[in-house]
């Protein structure tokens, strides 16, 4: 991995057989500068339409929740919420590893793709026949199992398909695509079920997953592992193999891991900020994709910059930054001061995702993708599990208590990320990261 001749090799093969109406516009210096290929492009153009399918829930589960009547035990409607939110998290994050592992098995990434999306489409409208809050658990479950195959085989694929120099750009437009998805999805949730009511939001949503199963099938390229060379000795295949598991994959990991729990926090204190703030489900989607906008506007050259002054530099910033960040959202006496924070959380988290994934991707060994970029989602899968819970859970001492213990632990997931984790980027690039070295 990591700009090796094998590498440059295998992504040429894979846009040679690609035959897109973009293959034109995609032979520009610009988007060569950037690393951004037709396989990159595929696989970014299928997230974003799962990421707004999936989305729209953030918006809709907490309200849904609250109508519904308590079975077997009663408990808050926020301890109802953080569970059915972290559920989904825990079992993405746990399910990764192993289809990570199946996908370096197999030697095929596409097919898990394909099955994950319509596990998950499966999943959403099914919510539309749900009456009981253990059947909104079952689902929220099999949705986790659909992303959990989907998201290591997409990254392996991303892995194999781009190079080191430009790899920060690629995963940049990457993560930006699925940011527009994300970003648009919470808006029109809420929209939908203020005005047309839950089950049309559940309908929508399964209908872009499918859209994003149609995508995949036509357009992304099957990326297989190469068969070793002859008399090169194959170690035995391990589920979790501990001799692909360096510091620098578990630092990034844990680097994502603060990132998603930080900004996935809110989704538990829905119903709390609407009344402190004054607003309605509409209100509070708006100001949730305010990160995304941050994200967006900021994605893509910040991860063309770690191309150039390397990835650390980048990923503990954006920590640091979500300290004062994620402390002052605890503190919001407006709807206006909850949104530009939100936008500021973004940028932070920008200057983590697509650095990180990079990082992931140089650090990945060829064979070996699918296991080690899953310990990163997976670091990410956890953030989104782990957030909405402890936030529910701690909220119901004081409101401002979630916010200051996760900024704690974003202090230590940086001073991590400087102790352990290894740079990859050569100090000798030219600075200037908008124009070709």
């Amino acid at each position: 991995m990591g700009g090796t001749d094998p590498e440059c090799s295998r992504s040429g093969i894979v846009a040679r057989r690609m035959k897109l109406p973009l293959r034109r516009l995609l032979t520009t210096d610009f988007w060569r500068s950037i690393g951004v290929n037709q396989a990159v492009v595929a696989v970014s153009v299928a997230r974003l339409a799962d990421a707004m399918g999936n989305s729209i829930l953030f918006i809709v589960i907490p309200v849904f929740v609250k109508k519904l009547p308590d079975d077997l035990i009663a408990m808050p409607v926020e301890i109802k919420v953080g569970v059915l939110i972290s559920l989904y998290g825990f079992v993405v994050a746990l399910l990764q590893p192993p289809a990570g592992a199946l996908s370096d098995r197999l030697g095929r990434r596409k097919i898990l793709m394909l099955i994950g999306l319509l596990v998950m489409a499966l999943g959403t409208v099914s919510f539309a026949f749900a009456d009981r809050y253990l059947e909104l658990l079952f689902l929220r479950a099999a949705q986790g199992v659909g992303i959990a195959l989907t998201v290591p085989a997409a990254m392996a694929i991303l892995a194999s398909v781009t190079e080191r120099k430009s790899r920060g750009g690629a995963m940049g437009f990457y993560t930006t695509l699925r940011l527009i998805g994300f970003s648009i999805g919470p808006p029109v949730g809420g929209f939908l079920q203020v005005h047309f009511g839950f089950d049309s939001a559940f309908f929508t949503g399964a209908g872009l997953l499918l859209l994003a199963f149609v995508a995949v099938q036509l357009w992304v390229p099957d990326v297989r592992v190469p068969p070793p060379k002859e008399g090169e000795e194959v170690p035995p295949f391990r589920i979790i193999d501990p001799a692909l598991l360096s510091p620098g994959i578990l630092a990034v990991s844990l680097a994502t891991f603060a990132m998603a729990a930080a900004f996935s926090m809110v989704v538990t204190l829905e119903n709390e900020f609407n009344a402190r703030l004054g607003m309605t489900a509409v209100g509070f989607g708006v100001a949730f994709s305010a990160l995304m906008v941050g994200r967006l506007a900021t994605q893509v050259p910040l991860g063309r910059l770690s191309d150039y002054i390397g990835r650390k530099p980048l990923i503990v910033g954006g920590l640091l930054l979500t300290v004062p960040v994620t402390i002052g959202l605890g503190l919001a006496a407006s709807d206006l001061e909850f949104l530009l924070l939100r936008v500021a959380q973004g940028v932070a988290a920008a200057a983590i995702a697509a650095p990180a994934l990079a990082l992931a991707g140089d650090l990945s060994g060829s064979g070996g993708e699918g296991r080690q970029m899953s310990v990163v989602t997976t670091g990410f899968g956890l953030g989104i599990a782990v957030g909405p819970l402890v936030s529910g859970l701690l909220a119901v001492f004081f409101f401002e208590l979630p916010f200051l213990v996760m900024a704690g632990f974003c202090v230590v997931a940086a001073l991590v990320m400087l102790r352990y984790a290894e740079e990859t980027v050569s100090e000798s690039r030219d600075w200037r990261f908008w124009r070709r070295s």
